[in-house]
């Protein structure tokens, strides 16, 4: 019996649950896929080529020894084996993306067009300045909108996502203390328990301490509690605050927020994960924000997820302006140059966070993206994003709970208060696998139990919002009714469900080859 059909059933078997075995391992259009290390064979290869003849070796001694264990296969086992796994993809081209602040949007085809256009695609970080002006001017202008936007005087571009402009932002935080003589003083970050992840990792990472600041009965900040961590302000250096905040909340009382900081002594720097739901509504530089990153893949439609490319420029106060890191693009009567050094125009620059510029096809997609939308556009961004993330907390909130009364922003927020016993937030989620769709956000923000966080952008339709409701709907109703089969969900996925606390702790990372079957003795 060969590896691939191992375990297998010779005929296809429903099981109690209702789920299918087949005897391929297929489920109809769905293809079983092994691991090419086990479909493919180290011996044969899909490629023919003579053995050169007549050319001297050039290695130097350090041509292979070994053969290097790579499976080999033909053209279409190949293709078949990529197309079979990208099958097994979630993708926003292919429904819903439900998570919950990450902004996971529909990428215009428009944009990408732009960025593919030859002076775009082709040029290099290494060119000589005067044969890169249109995309000099192209960051520029970029630049202008997000400073409009946000209405602050600066931006830096360079930062590659929105955790290094979070890094970005507390490092001018930092430079602008030490240009006061407290650099060694201020110490103290403030940073709400909803906050994300990256929030009080940045600041560690800059040295600063962090010191967390409690959530009320409604989501938002506890003010009694910011204002009694400011009875002593000698060692404040700053607060690190999202705004809309995790729980898909406008913190209401922002402004009296950075007034206590700025009286403190200390800057504020605001998290700007979630500045779709206010673009062109709200210009964060009006409510006291001296720092912000922008992530372009969450505001502005750039492509989101597998590790990158990433980009997320970093607007900067009046009081922060001049710390900015270089390169930074400056233009006068000659045109568009980088400022590279810190001297001169960059004196007082913290210094660089990049060997180069920034993510130029990030740069061409959001440019694309403002321009075609406009800023009336880009207002109804914000207004769509809020008006569906509302819908969906209205159409199911008789089924589910919502964490806190009231209106949401650009996502909403539920906890596990309606589930039966023994039915736990997990569930839910694996369930939500059947019905096709990734699950939302689990089990954060941390400060509501069980939480589930939905997101649904907008650029979802109604009809899509209603398809993905229905779904979570009957999920939510067999989870309150206790629904035992929830426990073993999913059941339609290419594999069911793992002992996720073995898989973390003892993961197999490795592919290791099946030990040859002993021959037995005549």
């Amino acid at each position: 019996m060969g590896m691939q059909t191992i375990g297998r059933p010779t005929a296809p078997v429903v099981s109690e649950s209702g789920s299918v075995q087949t005897v391929s391992g297929s489920k109809g259009l769905l293809q079983h896929e092994d691991l090419i290390f086990e479909i493919g064979d180290a011996e044969k290869t899909g490629v023919d080529l003579p053995v050169p003849s007549g050319r001297a070796d050039r290695l130097g001694g350090v041509t292979r020894q070994h053969a290097t264990g790579l499976p080999g296969l033909t053209e279409p086992e190949a293709v078949r084996h990529y197309m079979r796994l990208s099958q097994r993809n979630y993708a926003i081209d292919l429904g819903l993306f439900p998570l919950g602040s990450c902004t996971m949007k529909h990428n215009p085809r428009l944009n990408e067009k732009a960025a593919r256009m030859p002076g775009f695609a082709d040029i290099h970080p290494m060119q000589p300045q005067r044969t890169v002006q249109g995309a000099l001017e192209l960051i520029n202008e970029l630049a202008t909108w997000l400073k409009t936007l946000t209405g602050m005087p600066a931006v830096a571009m360079s930062p590659k996502a929105g955790a290094h402009g979070e890094l970005c932002g507390l490092l001018a935080i930092r430079q602008a203390l030490i240009s006061r003589g407290e650099g060694e003083t201020r110490k103290r970050v403030l940073v709400p328990a909803s906050a994300h992840g990256t929030n009080p990792a940045t600041a560690i990472q800059c040295g600063f301490i962090v010191d967390e600041i409690a959530a009320d009965a409604r989501g938002r900040v506890d003010m009694a509690d910011l204002k009694g961590k400011l009875e002593s302000t000698d060692d404040i250096a700053g607060i690190m605050l999202t705004n809309p905040n995790t729980c898909g909340l406008f913190e209401t009382d922002i402004k009296e927020i950075a007034d206590l900081i700025h009286a403190a002594g200390g800057y504020f720097y605001c998290d700007g994960a979630n500045f779709n739901a206010i673009v062109g509504r709200v210009r964060p530089g009006d409510l006291g924000v001296d720092a912000m990153h922008i992530n372009l893949h969450k505001t502005f439609s750039t492509p989101h997820g597998g590790g990158g490319p990433g980009s997320g420029p970093t607007v900067l106060s009046d009081a922060l302006a001049p710390f900015a890191p270089v390169p930074f693009v400056v233009k006068d009567a000659d045109g568009f140059h980088l400022v590279e050094d810190v001297e001169g125009e960059g004196a007082e620059a913290f210094g660089r966070m990049v060997a180069f510029h920034g993510q130029m096809g990030m740069f061409v997609r959001a440019l694309t993206y403002m321009l075609s939308h406009g800023a009336d556009g880009l207002k109804q961004v914000a207004e769509d994003a809020v008006l569906n993330a509302n819908y969906i907390q209205a159409r199911l909130k008789d089924v589910m709970t919502p964490a806190f009364e009231g209106y949401c922003m650009h996502e909403a927020l539920f906890s596990d208060a309606f589930t039966a016993d023994g039915i736990e937030t997990i569930d839910i989620a694996k369930a939500l696998i059947d019905e096709g769709y990734h699950p939302m956000t689990m089990y954060f923000p941390l400060v509501v139990h069980g939480a589930m966080l939905i997101e649904p952008t907008e650029t979802e339709s109604k009809q899509e919002l209603d398809r993905f409701c229905d779904a979570l709907r009957v999920v939510a109703e067999r989870a309150a009714a206790g629904d035992e089969a929830l426990k073993a969900a999913p059941y339609l996925a290419p594999k069911t469900r793992l002992d996720e606390t073995r898989a973390a702790r003892k993961p197999i990372l490795k592919w290791t080859p099946p030990a040859p079957e002993a021959i037995a003795a005549e």
